[in-house]
C-alpha cells in the first residue's frame, strides 16, 4: 500500500473516532446529570437519618460532577443544600459562605424558585444567631419570590419563622397576625406539622397580649394536631406552652399538670433515644476507639526495633483492618435496610397524600354544587316574591293591604340579604374578593353612610354623632365600596342594639408616612353591650350574643364575620371593647393613600329614560320555564313600552331566534330539556352578534366562567333590583342604536 493510502486510512479512522467521542460526550453529560440527581437524593436520605457527614460527602461529590460539566443550576442547588447541612451542624460561618455562593449563581441564572429557598434558609440562619433585622429582610425576599412563582406551599414555613422572630422581639401584635396568616395557609395546604407549631406559638402571643383563654384554646388545638401527627417536638412544646400560660392565668394546678407531662414526655424521649441508638452510631464509636488503639500500638511498635517486631506489627495491622472492614460491612448493611424502609415510608405517605387530595377536591366540588343548587332554589321563588310585591305596591293597594305587602317585602329582602351574606362569606373564604381602588372623598363617604342610616337610628330614638379629624385630608385612594359595607354593617349593628341612646362615629389618623396613612374608625354606642364570654366569638359566622338576642333583635349572625373578612382583605385590623349594659365600641384600622382631588372622576350617567330611545322596532325574547317569573319579567318590560315574546325551554328559544330578529334575549339557565347554557352555545353557532343576558339565580363565582364560555354578554342575577335591570338594558339598546345610526 502506498504512503498516500496510509494517510487516507489514518484520516478516516481519526474522523470516525472523533464522531464517536462526540456522541459519547453527549451521552456522558446525560449520565452525569442523572448521577448528580441520584447523589443529591442519597444525600437527602442521609440527612434525614442524621448521617450528616455522609450527606455532605455526597453533596461534595455531586458538586464536583456539576462543575466538571458546567451545570450552573445544579451547582446553585448543591451549594444551597450544603449551606443548609452546615447550618444544621452549627457551622454558621461556613453555611453563610455556601448560601452566598448559591445566591450568586441563582441570581445570575434568574433561578427565582431556588433563590427563594436559599433566602428562606439564610433568614432562618440569621434568626438562630439572633440577627433579627437581617433575618426578616431575607425572609421577606423569600416570601416575595415564592408568591411571584405561585409556590403557596412554601410560604407557611417562611411566615412561621417571621412570626417567631417578632415574638422574640416582643412585637406580639405583629407576631399574632403572622401566626394567623400561617394557620390559614397551612390549613389550605394540609401542612399539619406547621399548623400545629403555629397554633402553639400563637397561643404564646395571645398570652403575652393578655388573652389567656384564647391562648390556651389555640395551644391546646395545636397540641391535639401534634399528637395526631406524632410530632415529638410540637407535643413537647405544646405541654411547656400550656404550663406557662396557665401559670400566667394563676391556674397553678393546671400549670403543674402540664409541666409534669412535659417532664415525663422529655424523659420518655430520652429513653427512646438511648434504646434506639443506631448501629451506625455504635459503629462510629467503635471505629473511633479502634483507630485510637491502633495509633497507640503503632507508636509502641515504632519505639522498638523494626526487625524483631515485624510479625507483631503485621498481626496488629491485620486485626485492625479486619475490624474496620467488618464495621464498614455492618454499616453498609444497616444503611441499605434504612434506605429501603425510608423509600417504603415515602411511598406510603405519597399514596396517603394523593388520597387526601382527591377527598379534598371531591369535598370542594360537593360544596360548590350544594351552594349552587341551594342558591338557585332559594333565589328563584324570591324573584317571584319580590317582583310581585313591588308590582302590588305600585298598583295602589288598599290601606289595609299596604302593611301586609310591606311585611312581605321586608321578609323577601331579609331572605335575599341572608343568601347574599352566605355567598359573600364563601367568596371571602375562597380568596375571590378583589380590590377596586378609586379616588374618593372619605369624609363625604362616611357622612353619606351616617345620613342613610339616620332614619333607622331615629326609629330607635338614637342620636348619631360624627367626628372627622380636623387636619386630616379628605381625599384618598382605596376601595370605597368595601369601606362603606364595613361601616354600614358596624353602624347598623350599633343601631340594632341601642334604644333611646347615642352612637358616635369617629375617623382619625394614628400614623402617616408621606401620603400613606393608617386611619382608625370608631363606632361607639351606649346600647346593651356584649358579655365577656361572647366577645371572643363575635367575628365568627352565625355568631350572636344569644338565642334570646337573635329572637329579639333579628339578624343572621353573618355581618361581623363579613366585616372581619373585608378588613383583612384591606390589610387592616379590627378590635372590640364592650361592657354588658354599658355599650360597645368597635375599632378598625386600615391603610389608605392620600391623593389630592385634582381631577374629579365623573361616572357615566345611566339615568336616561329608555323611552327617549327609538324602541318601535325593539323585540326581546324571554326564555323562562317558571310561569310567575315569565309574568313578572314581561310586566317590567311592558312598563317600559318594550315588546317581548316568551318561550319556556331552550329548544324553543333556538327555533325562535332562527325565525325572528331579536335585539336582546333574556335566558334562564335551569330549564327542562336543554339548559340555557346549551341553548346559548347553539345560538352562537349561527348568530355571534345577538345580545344574550343570563337571567339566573346562580351567582357562585366559580360558575361564572361557564357563562363566558357559553357566549353570554352579561349576567343579571335574580332577584334583581329593577333599576339595575333597566340600566343594563338601556346600555345595550343605546349602544345598538348608536351603531345603527353610524351606518
Amino acid at each position: 500500500m502506498s504512503q498516500a493510502k496510509y494517510y487516507i486510512v489514518a484520516f478516516l479512522i481519526s474522523f470516525s473516532c472523533a464522531l464517536f467521542a462526540q456522541s459519547n460526550d453527549i451521552e456522558d453529560i446525560d449520565v452525569l446529570k442523572m448521577r448528580i440527581k441520584n447523589t443529591i437524593t442519597q444525600s437527602d436520605l442521609d440527612r434525614e437519618r442524621g448521617d450528616y457527614f455522609n450527606a455532605k460527602d455526597n453533596l461534595e461529590s455531586a458538586l464536583d460532577i456539576a462543575v466538571s460539566i458546567d451545570d450552573k443550576k445544579s451547582q446553585g442547588i448543591i451549594h444551597t443544600k450544603i449551606g443548609k447541612l452546615q447550618f444544621t451542624v452549627n457551622e454558621y460561618n461556613k453555611a453563610l459562605v455556601s448560601l452566598t455562593k448559591a445566591a450568586g449563581i441563582q441570581r445570575e441564572l434568574n433561578d427565582d424558585v431556588n433563590l427563594a429557598i436559599t433566602y428562606s434558609i439564610r433568614g432562618t440562619l440569621h434568626a438562630s444567631k439572633k440577627e433579627y433585622k437581617d433575618a426578616l429582610e431575607y425572609l421577606k425576599s423569600a416570601k416575595t419570590l415564592f408568591e411571584e412563582e405561585d409556590l403557596e406551599n412554601k410560604i407557611p414555613e417562611v411566615t412561621l419563622t417571621q412570626a417567631k422572630i417578632h415574638l422574640s422581639l416582643k412585637d406580639y401584635k405583629t407576631a399574632k397576625s403572622l401566626f394567623e396568616n400561617t394557620i390559614v395557609s397551612a390549613k389550605k395546604n394540609n401542612q399539619n406539622t406547621i399548623l400545629s407549631n403555629a397554633l402553639i406559638y400563637n397561643g404564646k402571643a395571645l398570652d403575652k397580649l393578655g388573652n389567656n383563654k384564647q391562648g390556651i384554646a389555640l395551644a391546646d388545638e395545636g397540641l391535639q394536631i401534634a399528637k395526631a401527627e406524632k410530632s415529638v417536638e410540637n407535643i413537647n412544646e405544646g405541654y411547656l406552652t400550656l404550663s406557662a400560660i396557665y401559670e400566667n392565668d394563676k391556674n397553678f394546678e393546671q400549670a403543674h399538670n402540664y409541666l409534669q407531662k412535659h417532664v415525663r414526655f422529655s424523659d420518655s424521649i430520652l429513653n427512646i433515644e438511648r434504646a434506639n441508638l443506631s448501629p451506625e452510631k455504635r459503629a462510629e464509636r467503635i471505629s473511633t476507639y479502634n483507630a485510637a488503639e491502633f495509633q497507640k500500638l503503632k507508636k509502641q511498635v515504632e519505639d522498638q526495633e523494626s526487625d524483631s517486631n515485624l510479625a507483631k506489627i503485621t498481626t496488629i495491622l491485620s486485626i485492625a483492618l479486619i475490624t474496620i472492614l467488618s464495621l464498614l460491612t455492618l454499616s453498609l448493611y444497616k444503611n441499605n435496610n434504612i434506605r429501603l424502609k425510608s423509600n417504603n415510608m415515602l411511598q406510603e405517605k405519597n399514596d396517603d397524600l394523593i388520597e387526601a387530595m382527591k377527598k379534598a377536591e371531591l369535598a370542594s366540588k360537593t360544596k360548590a354544587n350544594f351552594l349552587s343548587t341551594v342558591t338557585h332554589e332559594l333565589r328563584t321563588p324570591l324573584y317571584a316574591v319580590t317582583g310581585l310585591t313591588n308590582m302590588l305596591l305600585e298598583e295602589e293597594p288598599s290601606e289595609k293591604q299596604i302593611p301586609h305587602l310591606k311585611s312581605l317585602k321586608f321578609s323577601g329582602d331579609y331572605l335575599l340579604t341572608f343568601i347574599n351574606d352566605i355567598l359573600q362569606i364563601n367568596k371571602i373564604e375562597a380568596n375571590k374578593v378583589e380590590l377596586d381602588p378609586v379616588l374618593f372623598n372619605l369624609k363625604t363617604k362616611v357622612e353619606n353612610v351616617c345620613s342613610a342610616l339616620n332614619n333607622s337610628a331615629l326609629d330607635n330614638n338614637v342620636i348619631m354623632h360624627y367626628d372627622y379629624q380636623k387636619d386630616l385630608p379628605e381625599t384618598f385612594i382605596g376601595d370605597n365600596l368595601k369601606i362603606s359595607q364595613i361601616l354600614i354593617n358596624l353602624i347598623g349593628n350599633s343601631i340594632k342594639f341601642t334604644k333611646d341612646g347615642d352612637i358616635w362615629v369617629r375617623v382619625y389618623s394614628i400614623a402617616n408616612k408621606g401620603n400613606d396613612y393608617t386611619l382608625r374608625f370608631e363606632i361607639e354606642d351606649n346600647g346593651i353591650g356584649i358579655s365577656k364570654e361572647k366577645q371572643d366569638n363575635m367575628f365568627e359566622s352565625f355568631s350572636q350574643g344569644s338565642i334570646q338576642i337573635n329572637r329579639k333583635y333579628g339578624g343572621t349572625g353573618l355581618g361581623l364575620s363579613i366585616v372581619k373578612g373585608l378588613i383583612e382583605i384591606l390589610k387592616g385590623k379590627i378590635y372590640l371593647k364592650s361592657e354588658l349594659g354599658k355599650g360597645t365600641t368597635f375599632f378598625f384600622e386600615i391603610p389608605l393613600t392620600y391623593a389630592p382631588e385634582t381631577v374629579k372622576i365623573e361616572k357615566e350617567d345611566y339615568s336616561k329614560n329608555i323611552s327617549k330611545l327609538d324602541i318601535s322596532n325593539i323585540k326581546i325574547l324571554i326564555v323562562e320555564d317558571n310561569k310567575i317569573n315569565q309574568m313578572i319579567t314581561k310586566k317590567i318590560l311592558n312598563k317600559m313600552n318594550l315588546e317581548c315574546d316568551i318561550v319556556d325551554n331552550g329548544e324553543a328559544a333556538v327555533e325562535k331566534v332562527k325565525e325572528n330578529t331579536y335585539n336582546v334575549v333574556l335566558m334562564d339557565i335551569h330549564m327542562p330539556g336543554i339548559s340555557g347554557l346549551e341553548a346559548t352555545k347553539i345560538i352562537r353557532t349561527f348568530d355571534k352578534e345577538l345580545t344574550i343576558f343570563a337571567l339566573t339565580a346562580v351567582t357562585l363565582e366559580d360558575k361564572m366562567h361557564e357563562f363566558d364560555e357559553a357566549g353570554f354578554d352579561d349576567i343579571i342575577s335574580k332577584p334583581f333590583k329593577q333599576e339595575d335591570f333597566e340600566k343594563k338594558l338601556y346600555e345595550v339598546l343605546a349602544a345598538n342604536q348608536n351603531t345603527a345610526s353610524s351606518f
